[in-house]
């Protein structure tokens, strides 16, 4: 066992006396060591619980013949962190997470490792972590929030970020704001749409790295604590057939997590992850393969932001199993794809759609392609990244003027302001992962575009990215960013920006020449962060168009 160079032989006495220190008796020396990596805090909803997950992760560890041991993950409230300097440091933890996980596990010996997220960065630096690492591992996340209720209508995080809009545009006013504010959000667990966490969650069981339900089986249920301890035994079982990470997170499994990405209308923001991911597993995964999965994967699901439906709609739907089946229909996933518990086929087989409202059938499907898609042109050389399945017919074709705005707060403060009509197109620049510094999400400005009713008429193009709540004509990662000399950074007031979401396409009606000169004379704005660890990121940070890994 890999833990033997901490608790063997006699030159680890001092180490063991170490373990005694902590309570460790001598037969647990002979029994497989597994760390359980987990995000608990009281600072984010979605991890207020973890403890309870850990807890039965560990019996489950525990009763399998193993001695669990716990360390503790930090992560971000992407929710509370945003519109304000906090976003900042949010994507920026995904690499924390990733380093600080490896230096737990590499400095103490465990022999296997349970990961514990929730949340929107979290998960994706375990998935890094554990490629990385590539110790057999489990994942089981803390699963989604019940969505609210109020006067029959459900409710959503984006529901909150909607009305911010509405308030503004006099169409609610505080004592409405207030009432929704107590129901929106009613307990533990990952905002309740298919939102970034969601999507990642989701995208964690499809990669096969954990059990059927981790995406969708509510945090409140005893199903998720019962997941968990089976997880707890599961790891058991994948350390002894000595699975690891790298024999699961294949290309053949990307494949069938980027097809149920496109079937489920996940957030802009696995565009992001998934680079990453597959980058610390050793292969490339370009924007462009977006496009080509999109093009033969029919949109299934619409919950929020795209429709109302939450994910407890989904989990009672038949969950990414009967998501998988439907698409099975034509062959669009490996079901021989081996995972942490078998391979696909096993779950998939006995799979059943119960919802066909919620999961549409393959043969009627909310759009032919997929929920994502990457546009380039002129203006994004390198790519950009939009959800499609959640902008309005209308703005998927758009032509309009560019209003220029060099922060995320400049452009929220002239939406508030009325100083946004419709037709046009707001450009957020200097926000990407090196510019912002940290690539902040963006919801803020969206869901009060919404809020005033104007998501159907104006569009939005940032070099920063947009949380997995936003709907609209809202594009991201538009790569070169500004402050990498982007042509983003090069457009001046009422340039006319062209979109066609459909022929994947965003560009500006300016010639060559015309950029040209303007590159000539361009100069960066200084750095937003001259100090600590956000100015260290700025200047190891790559494109978003790579993933935004470290350089």
């Amino acid at each position: 066992m890999r833990s033997d160079i901490v608790n063997k032989g006699v030159a680890k006495a001092p180490h063991r006396s170490l373990f005694k220190a902590m309570g460790f008796i001598d037969e647990e020396f002979n029994r497989p060591l597994i760390g359980i990596a987990v995000a608990k805090s009281e600072i984010v909803p979605g991890h207020m619980h973890l403890d309870t997950i850990a807890k039965a992760a560990a019996d489950g560890v525990r009763e399998a013949g193993g001695v669990p041991v716990q360390f503790p993950v930090i992560g971000v409230c992407d929710g509370i962190a945003m519109g304000h300097e906090g976003m900042r440091y949010s994507l920026v933890t995904r690499e924390l997470i990733a380093d600080s996980i490896e230096c737990m596990v590499m400095a103490h010996g465990f022999d296997a490792v349970i990961y514990i997220p929730n949340c929107d960065k979290i998960v994706p630096g375990m998935l890094m972590a554990a490629a990385r690492i590539n110790l057999p591992g489990v994942f089981v996340s803390g699963g989604p929030m019940l969505a609210g209720k109020k006067d029959g209508k459900t409710l959503t995080l984006t529901t909150m970020f909607e009305a911010v809009g509405a308030v503004g545009a006099g169409k609610m006013d505080e004592a409405e704001l207030y009432a929704l504010e107590e129901a929106a959000c009613p307990g533990c667990g990952s905002c309740s749409g298919m939102f970034t966490a969601n999507s990642m969650n989701c995208v964690t069981e499809a990669l096969g790295m954990a059990l059927p339900g981790n995406g969708t089986i509510p945090a409140v249920m005893g199903e998720r604590l019962r997941l968990a301890k089976r997880t707890g035994f599961l790891v058991m079982d994948v350390l002894k057939k000595d699975i690891r990470p790298q024999a699961i997170m294949t290309e053949r499994a990307f494949m069938n997590a980027l097809t149920m990405d496109m079937a489920l209308g996940c957030s802009t923001n696995t565009a992001l992850h998934l680079p990453a991911i597959a980058h610390e597993a050793g292969f490339k995964l370009d924007l462009d393969l977006l496009n080509k999965v999109s093009a033969v994967t029919p949109n299934l699901c619409r919950l929020a932001p795209a429709g109302s439906d939450a994910m407890e709609d989904l989990q009672a739907a038949g969950g990414i199993p009967a998501v998988f089946k439907e698409l099975s229909k034509k062959s669009l996933v490996d079901l021989k794809t081996p995972t942490v518990y078998g391979i696909l086929e096993d779950v998939v087989k006995n799979a059943v759609n119960r919802d066909t409202n919620i999961i549409r059938p393959l043969e009627n499907p909310y759009s032919a392609t997929g929920g994502l898609a990457a546009l380039r042109g002129n203006l994004a050389p390198d790519g950009s990244v939009v959800k499609r399945s959640a902008v309005a017919p209308s703005m998927l074709k758009h032509s309009g003027p560019a209003r220029i705005f060099n922060a995320e707060e400049e452009a929220f403060d002239a939406i508030m302001g009325a100083k946004i009509k419709p037709g046009d197109v707001i450009v957020i620049r200097y926000e990407g992962p090196r510019g912002g510094p940290g690539m902040k999400e963006m919801l803020a400005p969206t869901a009060a575009l919404a809020g005033m009713g104007l998501d159907d008429k104006v569009a939005l193009i940032t070099d920063g990215r947009f949380s997995g709540a936003t709907k609209g004509a809202a594009i991201g990662h538009i790569s070169p960013e500004a402050a990498e000399g982007g042509v983003i950074g090069l457009l001046q007031e009422g340039d006319i920006i062209d979109i066609d979401i459909d022929a994947r396409s965003i560009s500006v009606k300016l010639s060559e020449g015309e950029l040209a000169k303007r590159r000539e004379v361009w100069q960066p704005l200084p750095p937003k962060v001259q100090t600590g660890y956000l100015a260290r990121y700025a200047k190891q940070v790559s494109s978003a168009a790579s993933g935004a890994v470290f350089k």
